[in-house]
């Protein structure tokens, strides 16, 4: 059993680990964690990169579970997502080829983190024409004989170096930034992405994809 968190528009990071195994599972049994990639996702703009963040609401406070989180409506965050996304992916050579299978998450209506997490996740699926079925928990696993729930952070520091450089859309004017979400590989580099991820596995050691 391999286990990770749920995650809003995975780093590349996760999607290199999720994709080598046969039977991913989510955690969502879990009690929420904040300022994780459970509801952001980090992209490359004009200004480097940047957050977007989805607002959500802990209905039971700090003991709230992953599984009973709500996403907020109190703020136009699919707007601001989908135009952070246009105007910095707009150049992106596969932006206007891969942008439709997006559509769907920021025009439609999602109660729960879960559920919108579950749509991004197999958009991403789809524009890499992988086949795989998403798994949630049914309770809560307190060890695992591969637990990740940690692995991937935006706190966690991680080698750089260890990521080799893509096309990026700003490449011209700002550095290369590494394990940003997988969009940003998908946009950029299209059919090569799954590549990408492939060989990534068997470049990195374990402080880039937890073994």
């Amino acid at each position: 059993m391999t286990l990770f968190t749920t995650a809003y528009f995975p780093s590349i990071s996760y999607m290199a680990r999720f994709l080598k195994e046969d039977a991913p599972l989510i955690e969502v049994r879990e009690t929420y964690r904040k300022q994780t990639y459970r509801n952001r996702c980090r992209v490359m703009t004009a200004n480097g990169a940047e957050n977007l963040t989805v607002p959500v609401v802990k209905v039971n406070g700090n003991h709230t579970m992953t599984k009973d989180i709500l996403v907020s409506d109190h703020a136009p965050w699919q707007h601001i997502h989908s135009r952070c996304l246009e105007s910095a992916y707009m150049a992106a050579p596969y932006f206007e080829h891969y942008y439709d299978y997006l559509k769907p998450i920021f025009e439609g209506h999602f109660e729960r983190l879960i559920d919108l997490n579950d749509a991004a996740l197999k958009a991403v699926l789809k524009m890499l024409k992988v086949n795989e079925e998403i798994v949630h928990t049914t309770d809560y696993v307190r060890e695992a004989e591969n637990d990740l729930r940690e692995a991937f952070s935006p706190k966690k520091p991680f080698d750089a170096s260890l990521f080799p450089a893509y096309y990026q859309v700003f490449g011209t004017k700002l550095p290369f930034s590494p394990d940003l979400s997988v969009l940003d590989l998908i946009f950029n580099e299209g059919p090569e992405a799954m590549g990408y991820l492939s060989s990534l596995r068997e470049l990195c050691r374990e402080d880039c994809i937890p073994a």
